[in-house]
């Protein structure tokens, strides 16, 4: 089993569509996650935004830990922050799925070239932010030379954020052509690393069909009883995100024990920067939620240390996972 870790790395303003006035002091706190990364030899996937390859505190600050091999940087757009700029600032085109291709690629482009004049190396991991990932997005990676997308978000339906529905993924990773980012095809040029999301409990022998209870019981009438919440306490249908800002240590030790079962070859752990100041996202508000939600981290890997878990950057996925005939 290999684990990555992947994290989108961004400023500090959550939830805001606009193309300047960001802050970038959550950035800071990445060197005291390294340093629990490191003890756990994890080599983390900072997948960044346009606002924080072009702030020489963040780049200074990335750029050490890669320097040392320490972490991978990885690509992460924001289409609002991210130039050339001209689109409406909505809701709607803070997907970029939603904006024209041409655009599209422009920013990609932008973003990719201004990654590589910071860094000094050239990213070949992407996820879309907001998860707004699409076909036109998976071109232009294409042609930019990148390797691994991990924007897919398995059993998770975004059209009412105007976003992708991704119902029907599910967390095994598998090679694709950019023209059918959804099917498998052995001899894809691309790989798709689904962030892990998963079912645990009595009916989760199947994730597809532990999905279609699961959206049963989170529609009318059953929402309006709470029946999900109930199954999920229980413990007889349980859908967690391997992520520190979704589930507890517990939880996400327990998805991993279901992905082993059903003969998982990766996990995927993922949550944001801002996420490691409070104040900055919903996740962690005070003090007391910032050293929960490192503990979090830190016994999940210290289970998968225990576990045999070979920690990998997510750009090394494609030559260990789902390799090509």
């Amino acid at each position: 089993m290999k684990l990555v870790v992947t994290i989108d790395t961004e400023e500090d303003q959550w939830g805001r569509y606009v193309v300047d006035g960001h802050t970038l002091n959550n950035i800071s706190h990445i060197t005291r996650l390294q340093d629990l990364f490191d003890e756990f030899a994890v080599i983390p996937t900072y997948l960044i935004t346009y606002p924080v390859a072009t702030d020489k505190t963040s780049v200074s600050i990335l750029s050490e830990i890669l320097q040392k091999g320490r972490c991978e940087i990885g690509m992460h757009c924001h289409p609002w922050n991210t130039p050339p700029y001209g689109e409406a600032m909505t809701e709607r085109n803070s997907m970029l799925c939603n904006l024209p291709a041409e655009v599209q690629k422009e920013k990609l482009t932008r973003l990719h070239e201004t990654i590589v004049e910071s860094f000094g190396s050239v990213p070949v991991s992407f996820r879309a932010g907001r998860w707004g990932y699409g076909q036109h997005a998976a071109a232009s990676l294409h042609s930019l030379g990148y390797k691994v997308d991990t924007s897919v978000l398995p059993f998770v339906d975004w059209s009412r954020q105007y976003g992708p529905n991704f119902s029907d993924s599910d967390p095994a990773p598998y090679r694709f052509h950019h023209d059918h980012i959804f099917t498998a095809h052995p001899s894809g040029p691309m790989l798709e690393v689904p962030a892990t999301v998963g079912f645990s409990g009595l009916t989760s022998s199947s994730f597809e069909k532990a999905n279609r209870v699961h959206h049963i019981l989170t529609r009318p009438p059953y929402s309006l009883l709470r029946a999900a919440g109930l199954l999920h306490r229980c413990g007889v249908l349980q859908k967690i995100w391997l992520s520190p800002e979704n589930s507890t240590g517990d939880e996400m030790i327990t998805l991993a024990r279901s992905m082993i079962q059903k003969g998982a070859q990766v996990l995927n752990l993922f949550f944001h920067s801002p996420t490691l100041q409070p104040g900055l996202t919903p996740f962690v508000r005070n003090e007391p939620d910032r050293r929960e939600f490192m503990e979090r981290i830190k016994v999940f890997l210290r289970f998968a240390v225990d576990a045999g878990f070979e920690p990998i950057a997510l750009g090394s996925t494609p030559a260990v996972v789902c390799r090509t005939a």
